[in-house]
């Protein structure tokens, strides 16, 4: 990570949490009380290239953090395909009151999961690739025939 001093990261972690330039600077620095004052700072913090790397650093972490793969994506709908994971319904038990209880993956869960993961894989397609080829005639005979 770059090097930038303790009020430059809160400002920066409060700016990417945020997105408030004055609110984030008005946090980090809480000796500055006028929203021009600290408009303009943040802004010019914003122009530093190291917070600006801080920045960026952050809101990619955070991206690769909140944003699922496509294996994690593939290993979730085989799991739920499969049957793997259980659901918490709630279940009456008399007068009213009810309780949570584990029940398998519905049957139509399970079958949207395998289809999602057959159109992952092309498994079956209406439409066929055909290859029109065109023949291409040559005009080589001689004039004189």
């Amino acid at each position: 990570m770059t090097q930038i001093t303790e009020k430059q990261r809160r400002f920066a972690d409060e700016y990417v949490k945020s997105g408030n330039i004055s609110a984030s600077y008005k946090i980090a620095y809480n000796n500055v009380k006028k929203d021009s004052a600290a408009r303009a700072s943040g802004s010019r913090l914003l122009t530093n290239a190291n917070v600006r790397s801080y920045i960026d650093e952050r809101l990619e972490q955070l991206k690769k953090e909140s944003i699922a793969e496509q294996d994690e994506i593939l290993q979730f709908l085989t799991s739920v395909m499969r049957g793997e994971y259980t659901e918490q319904i709630p279940v009456g038990i008399g007068e009213g009151a009810q309780q949570l209880e584990d029940k398998d993956t519905y049957l139509k869960d399970r079958v949207k999961a395998a289809e999602l993961l057959g159109k992952r894989y092309v498994m079956w397609t209406d439409k066929q690739q055909v290859e029109n080829i065109t023949p291409v005639f040559v005009e080589d005979v001689p004039d004189e025939d």
